[in-house]
């Protein structure tokens, strides 16, 4: 089993002049869970090398047993140093790609033609694509083969306006994922703030937030040992 990640390369947090990145737990958690269940995984990113992590995601609140085990892991460390470049990807050697969030994602990922192409790739070769919290909102513009958004009419969830609002970024993120997936006629749902709250959709799976990381790559493996 092969699962390729694919993580953010923007730093920049709009125009607070805080920096951004990806969510640590949102990786670490569903990396163990593949290593765990003995996946080869394979992390990429837009412009390749080391991607930023988000700051605030690695302070103390925010730290987890996996984001520990991440850090204390020599060869998890040495591959998120060297992510390979997104435009260098094949879906055709890979089972199924994951999409960690943060901020980051909603600059660059959303709007990278490499990241759309892959998504429908995958999709097209009957290959799930699971995304948790503001990762959803990569799918804005992936479409169907008949060129519909993606997620019209189809079971979504992501980052909630109200947990946005909570981390004082509503005025600051290029657009609010809930916004964005019900804009596109996704069937957005969402459990309470902070909680961990999964769609699966046929082959397309979505996280809620942070909380709900590990429960998202559980349900990725659980749909690709059916």
């Amino acid at each position: 089993m092969k699962i390729l990640m694919v993580l953010t390369s923007h730093d920049q947090l709009g125009n607070t002049g805080r920096k951004t990145g990806f969510w640590l737990e949102e990786l670490a958690a569903p990396y163990y869970a593949f290593k765990d269940a003995g996946a080869e995984i394979t992390l990429a990113s837009p412009k390749g090398g080391n991607p930023p992590l988000d700051p605030k995601s690695n302070e103390p609140d925010f730290q987890t047993d996996q984001t520990h085990r991440f850090e204390a892991d020599a060869g998890a460390l040495a591959q998120l140093a060297s992510t390979v470049r997104l435009e260098s990807v094949s879906p055709a050697d890979y089972d199924a790609v994951f999409y960690p969030g943060g901020h980051g994602p909603l600059w660059d990922l959303a709007e990278d033609k490499h990241s759309v192409a892959l998504i429908e790739a995958f999709l097209a070769a009957n290959k799930h694509v699971a995304l948790v919290c503001h990762a959803p909102g990569v799918l804005r513009h992936v479409k169907t083969p008949a060129g519909k958004p993606l997620v019209e009419g189809r079971k979504v969830t992501g980052f909630t306006n109200t947990e946005e609002d909570a981390v004082g970024l509503t005025q600051v993120v290029p657009f609010l994922v809930e916004d964005e997936l019900i804009a596109r006629g996704g069937i957005y749902s969402k459990g309470a703030d902070w909680s961990s709250y999964v769609v699966s959709d046929g082959l397309l799976i979505t996280g809620q937030n942070p909380t709900s990381s590990a429960a998202t790559a559980v349900q990725l493996l659980k749909q690709l040992a059916e």
